[in-house]
């Protein structure tokens, strides 16, 4: 992978950003023009590059200048990071959902087993008689 840029301020001329990557600015225009860097523009229509458009130029200077990969190949490996990036973050919601209901339904799970122990604790406590009721009986072993 290439060498990071270091960078100090928030948003950065064209000029700036042309500097640091040691490109023409041209180039960035063109890479502005085939969608792969989306800058923001001032008041002015000045382009206001963030943190985040820096990056994304660094990996399309990568890709371009060290892989030697074309334009089209750059827009196909973003379009399918980002899906990726938005599958990784479907599954991990999905699988925050379902740990969640998982932990609901121990809590069910143990909430039903504390009643059900507290229920035989007293029916343990009955006289015979008064369980045997209604057709069913009740055994213990000893302990």
């Amino acid at each position: 992978m290439m060498k990071k840029v270091k960078r100090k301020k928030a948003y950065y001329s064209i000029s700036a950003v042309a500097e640091m990557f040691t490109i023409h600015q041209q180039t960035i225009r063109l890479y502005e023009k085939e969608g792969l860097i989306s800058p923001k523009r001032s008041e002015g229509n000045t382009r206001l590059f963030s943190e985040e458009d820096v990056e994304q130029l660094e990996e399309v200077i990568y890709l371009t200048h060290q892989l030697g990969i074309n334009l089209a190949g750059v827009q196909m490996i973003l379009k399918l990071q980002k899906k990726m990036q938005k599958m990784q973050t479907d599954m991990n919601k999905l699988f925050e959902d379902t740990h969640q209901e998982l932990e609901r339904e121990v809590d069910q799970s143990k909430a039903i087993i504390k009643q059900s122990v507290q229920e035989l604790s007293k029916l343990k406590s009955l006289p015979e008689k008064e369980i045997e009721g209604e057709g069913w009986e009740i055994e213990y072993e000893e302990e």
